[in-house]
């Protein structure tokens, strides 16, 4: 194809207007930097035993073990639920394509449990289990709003005393007021389901992926956490004092 000068000039300028626009206000690397934004095992043992609504705590169990997104968690459907093999199939939220995932036999039992004991709401709400309180919402959608989950989850951390605020929003502007920024979210969830998961896993990351439901393996690396105290210990365990000392010994 014959293409002038002139014309490949105009189409670099194109491209470069799109990428500019698209990734506008995109933050390249996370603003919490290598703070960890995964629940420790202690601390989310912690966060469940206090909810006190066996709906957010099947919710956030969900989330926990299988790493659900919140828009994937509220919209889990009996009917997406096969009874016989345990296995979940869900509609990825970010590809919009069809998945599946086992679900763990003690998250099957608190999930019979839960349908048994709620039976009739979760057929007003067409089958979804986490039904919305018509009470509260005017909404035609029968499953629970996304933000009341995330008011909810900031409740229930709170109540828990994991409420830590690492920093401020700098895209806040003059006329609203701060936004803080919360190193806990439900977010955490998926990233201890994750990290939880690689461990399991010994660290293979095409598991993971799958287990994530990412395309790239390399994504489920900016979710994987390494607690400080594990790093540490890992720090000492490669490079211990009995090798310093043989080091010294044999350099003298």
């Amino acid at each position: 194809m014959n293409v002038s000068w002139h014309q490949l000039q105009q189409l670099q300028s194109v491209l470069h207007k799109t990428q500019t626009k698209r990734f506008a206000g995109k933050r390249k690397t996370p603003k919490y930097g290598l703070l960890s934004k995964a629940f420790s095992d202690m601390q989310l043992e912690r966060f469940l035993h206090i909810i006190d609504s066996d709906k957010f705590r099947l919710l956030f169990s969900y989330q926990a073990t299988l790493g659900l997104r919140i828009g994937e968690a509220v919209r889990v459907n009996i009917n997406a639920i096969d009874l016989e093999t345990r296995e979940l199939t869900l509609k990825t939220e970010k590809a919009q394509v069809m998945d599946s995932l086992l679900i763990p036999i003690p998250l099957f039992k608190e999930t019979i449990a839960f349908i048994s004991k709620h039976k009739a709401e979760i057929e007003k709400a067409q089958g979804y289990l986490f039904y919305a309180d018509k009470l509260r919402t005017k909404r035609p959608e029968p499953y629970l709003e996304q933000d009341y989950v995330r008011n909810r989850f900031r409740y229930y951390v709170r109540l828990a005393g994991l409420d830590e605020v690492y920093d401020t929003s700098d895209e806040t502007s003059p006329t609203r007021s701060v936004r803080h920024l919360h190193r806990l979210t439900t977010h955490s969830l998926r990233h201890y389901a994750i990290t939880s998961f690689a461990k399991q896993a010994n660290g293979n990351l095409v598991l993971a992926s799958r287990f994530a439901r990412h395309s790239d393996p390399s994504t489920p690396m900016t979710y994987i956490t390494t607690r400080k105290e594990e790093l540490y210990k890992e720090i000492d365990n490669a490079f211990g004092l009995s090798q310093a000392l043989s080091l010294k010994k044999s350099l003298q």
